[in-house]
């Protein structure tokens, strides 16, 4: 009986449809731990990043020479350094058109920011709607193949004369194998979905603050220069 009632004797005698179901809920469960550890590991570069630039911006080092610094090496980790460098390249190019009106100058800058501040945000989002499709849709993917073992079993205890536990229990157990499946995937992708984007969304009130701050910095400048 134990051995007939095995995980593996189990998935091996069950319906081709199930054994299908059970396969995609497979597939989507590892595919949904290689972008966990991927999204993990992308979101912690990005606040080392940003905590690391973050420090030499306001250790009070000149702009341009910062500017000049990230711009030859810059971090593939992305975070607020993008953000600085799409701001100060845009703030740089337009004061050195003659007649430019400073509103005008921070307009374009504040412009550039927020492009980059939305680029980074697709970045922290990547496959994040994977994850919560498989949240989702597994539990539902397993209860069809449930449903369907069941019906099977049913039927199959309908041509018997004399149903027992014994023969009941195969078929009930090989059917709820994918709904437990279904929540194997699932359990995972929620909670990741969650936390990642929880993340995504406190990276994304960082870079907007920052970018806030950089353009407050580059006002004083702009205008600055222009009393003088």
């Amino acid at each position: 009986m134990q051995e007939q009632l095995s995980i593996w004797s189990l998935i091996a005698e069950a319906s081709f449809l199930v054994q299908m179901v059970m396969l995609l809920l497979v597939v989507a469960s590892i595919v949904s731990w290689v972008i966990i550890f991927q999204r993990a590991n992308t979101f912690k570069q990005a606040e080392k990043s940003s905590a690391s630039f973050e420090d030499r911006f306001w250790s009070g080092m000149d702009l341009n020479q910062l500017y000049r610094e990230v711009n030859a090496n810059p971090s593939a980790a992305g975070g607020l350094e993008p953000i600085f460098r799409a701001g100060f390249k845009e703030f740089s190019r337009l004061r050195q058109q003659a007649g430019v009106d400073p509103d005008a100058v921070m307009e374009g800058t504040n412009r550039a920011m927020r492009v980059a501040v939305s680029r980074e945000n697709e970045k922290l989002n990547t496959h994040l709607s994977f994850l919560a499709t498989v949240g989702s849709t597994s539990p539902y993917v397993g209860l069809f193949g449930t449903v369907w073992g069941i019906m099977n079993s049913f039927r199959g205890l309908a041509q018997m004369q004399q149903a027992t536990l014994a023969t009941v229990a195969p078929g009930i157990s090989e059917a709820l194998v994918a709904t437990a499946m279904g929540l194997f995937a699932a359990i995972p992708a929620v909670v990741a979905y969650n936390r990642f984007s929880a993340n995504a969304e406190k990276l994304v009130t960082t870079y907007e603050t920052f970018a806030e701050e950089f353009a407050s910095i580059l006002h004083r400048k702009v205008h600055s220069k222009t009393a003088q």
